[in-house]
């Protein structure tokens, strides 16, 4: 499956030139941003690591072996790109221990940077937002364009897409899902069942959303829509009077799509029609997802881009620094400026 099956139709037009992501880990740095207060005591010990090309849970692995623990009593808020510069929080359970020696994980992809104790363990999904700098270089493009094109998408912001990492190579997690479904079972693998419902409902998703940007109303409120706040997971139907809501102009509230789950989808109107037609498309995936107990979430069709910035430190370099809420991906937003060739790929035919 290429880009578009996965996610579905650019919002602001085609891509305005090519250029690479990530020929260099710093190219794409990603700062957690946690809004939790430690309090300096507590059995759990909270660790702020610096990560270059290295995933989440190699790191976690890395630092129970150093630690001398089970890696089950390492927690972390959110996964991290492997190929990129990272910096998050991970906790390790340690009660009635001293600190422990974790010389032993670092190295030059890992360094820990800050350590404090605190009395609860870090959740996951428990950061606020991340903050990226990304560097696009070998940047084939007219700045112009692209100048405007950025004032467009800090003023309305971009479709919420999950990106191409949460499907795996060419689509593969979804193919391994569909295969599942069709035999009606689950992966016994709890890491694989994760992954594969994941990438499902992820797709799913996308399919409502990306119908939403081909007819244009994926920016605006339609009487039956649900709504959520950005950083909320709560969501209220949408009346004429929610439609007109201010809210709405500012980024602040969005209309949500499906994460497909038990019961009907709470929405009415063109906004249930539209997501009845996507279920009954994916009938397969759809009820595979009910039968394995996921309830019906919602997430917001809209991604607003927090402290948009950028400049060209060199003619053919483009940098970017931004704020995303947590779970959302930066590569949705570079899609809609740019195609991304390989590192040291010059050749267009090979844009993907």
């Amino acid at each position: 499956m290429n880009e578009l099956e996965l996610l579905g139709p650019c919002a602001y037009g085609p891509p305005l030139g090519r250029a690479v992501l990530k020929a260099i880990a710093e190219d794409f740095q990603v700062d957690e941003v946690l809004d939790i207060p430690l309090e300096g005591a507590g059995e759990h010990l909270w660790l702020w690591v610096e990560k270059r090309e290295l995933n989440t849970e190699e790191a976690a692995k890395r630092l129970a072996r150093a630690a001398g623990v089970p890696v089950r009593t390492v927690s972390y808020a959110g996964l991290k790109d492997r190929q990129a510069l990272t910096r998050q929080w991970f906790s390790i359970q340690l009660p009635g221990k001293a600190d422990p020696d974790l010389s032993a994980a670092e190295g030059p992809t890992l360094s820990i940077l800050k350590s404090v104790r605190h009395k609860r363990k870090l959740q996951r999904g428990a950061h606020a937002a991340n903050g990226f700098t990304l560097r696009l270089t070998q940047l084939d493009a007219d700045h112009a364009a692209l100048d405007a094109r950025l004032q467009q998408i800090a003023a309305q912001g971009v479709p919420n897409y999950f990106g191409t990492q949460r499907f795996g190579h060419e689509g593969g997690n979804v193919g391994q899902a569909r295969n599942f479904a069709i035999a009606k079972v689950l992966p016994e693998q709890r890491n694989i069942r994760s992954r594969v419902l994941s990438a499902a409902r992820s797709y799913v998703f996308n399919r409502v959303l990306a119908a939403r940007v081909a007819d244009g109303s994926w920016q605006r409120a339609q009487i039956g829509d649900l709504l959520a706040f950005t950083d909320s997971r709560s969501f209220f139907p949408a009346g004429e009077a929610e439609c007109s809501d201010p809210r709405l102009a500012i980024l602040d509230l969005h209309p949500t799509g499906p994460l497909w789950g038990a019961g009907p989808s709470p929405a009415s109107g063109a906004a249930q029609l539209l997501e009845q037609s996507v279920g009954s498309e994916e009938a397969v995936l759809c009820d595979w997802l009910v039968d394995a107990g996921m309830t019906h979430e919602r997430r917001i069709l809209r991604l607003p881009i927090g402290g948009l910035t950028w400049h060209y430190p060199e003619p053919d370099i483009l940098q970017l620094e931004f704020v995303l809420p947590a779970g959302c991906f930066a590569t949705v937003v570079v899609r809609e400026l740019v195609d991304l060739l390989p590192a040291g790929q010059t050749d267009t035919s090979c844009v993907f």
